[in-house]
């Protein structure tokens, strides 16, 4: 596990809710009416991210539909890691058109990742044609269908490119995650032998020390977690903490220490809950990120305090 979280190798950040769509299966509850933040909220949280990050992923809801706020963040980011840090942007694709596709690439966008390739999104594709020649015409170019970059290099050779994927039944959005309107709609995957939490976008890894994925934290508007999903309480508030500090006093907490091990079914060994008891729960429950809300629910008192994680042997 790492010792210095000021280099962090990928941060996924929602920086709003607010979406053109209003999808079934959205975990975050993105829609026309999704929840914002402010401008001076979003400059806050950049002056506390960490002093190098290798990948940047903003995301939404929708971030296209705040558009001035995405150039005000592209504009800061630029300047605060001088264009060293790779910036990518997940998006519908819905509101792209040639002049927003090359003011992003101008702001330091390097990949864009068209995030509505199935049957959950109002268009479901159709805009696909449409938009790799748009690309094309930007100079960018379709490498890979796999948003996810191999090897967790993400300051790529391809200097400009994009690719495509959706919420299929095979992909972590397919129902597994037990949040927003999935839950409200009863189209979360109801899998206990599902460990979420071992993959990328999982917390496995979130503290590093792992090879094989990439150190990924993501920030849900202000909160910080170890995972996409979230924790049902977050790490932190990125708008007031500094990012690298959170990260450092969950290393020194052995639930979050399992965490990152992507075990989750182990978070309470260290306060006398045993694997069997939990792995009972979880079944019960029938996921395992409803599993992990309801074990720090439970034990809210012994894992945080008012500074947020305790220290915990």
């Amino acid at each position: 596990m790492k010792n210095d979280f000021n280099h962090i190798q990928s941060i996924y950040w929602v920086f709003t809710q607010l979406c053109n769509d209003d999808c079934d299966h959205c975990y975050n509850d993105s829609s026309p009416f999704g929840k914002r933040i402010s401008e001076s909220d979003c400059m806050a949280i950049i002056e506390n991210l960490p002093d190098t990050v290798d990948r940047l992923i903003l995301s939404g809801g929708e971030p296209v539909a705040e558009k001035k706020l995405l150039y005000a963040i592209l504009d800061r980011v630029r300047e605060k890691y001088n264009g060293k840090t790779q910036v990518m942007l997940q998006t519908n694709g819905d509101l792209l058109n040639k002049n927003i596709v090359e003011t992003l690439i101008n702001k330091g966008v390097t990949r864009f990742d068209i995030a509505s390739i199935d049957r959950y999104h109002k268009k479901a594709g159709s805009r696909l044609i449409e938009l790799a020649d748009l690309f094309e015409s930007c100079g960018v170019s379709g490498t890979e269908k796999d948003p996810l970059i191999e090897g967790g290099h993400y300051l790529t050779e391809n200097p400009l490119s994009w690719g495509y994927w959706g919420a299929s039944e095979d992909m972590w959005l397919g129902g597994n995650w037990a949040r927003g309107k999935a839950i409200k709609n009863d189209i979360w995957k109801k899998d206990p032998d599902h460990n979420f939490c071992s993959i990328l976008s999982g917390a496995r890894n979130f503290l590093g020390g792992h090879d094989d994925i990439p150190q990924e934290i993501s920030i849900q508007l202000w909160k910080i977690n170890p995972c996409c999903p979230g924790t049902h309480f977050p790490m932190g508030d990125a708008r007031k903490q500094k990012v690298a500090h959170v990260l450092q006093r969950a290393s020194k907490n052995a639930v979050f220490k399992i965490l990152n091990e992507g075990t989750p079914l182990e978070m309470g060994v260290p306060i006398g809950i045993s694997k069997q008891q939990a792995s009972l729960k979880n079944k019960e429950l029938k996921n395992i990120c409803l599993y992990c809300d309801h074990f720090l629910k439970c034990n809210k008192n012994i894992i945080f305090d008012e500074n947020g994680i305790k220290e915990l042997a």
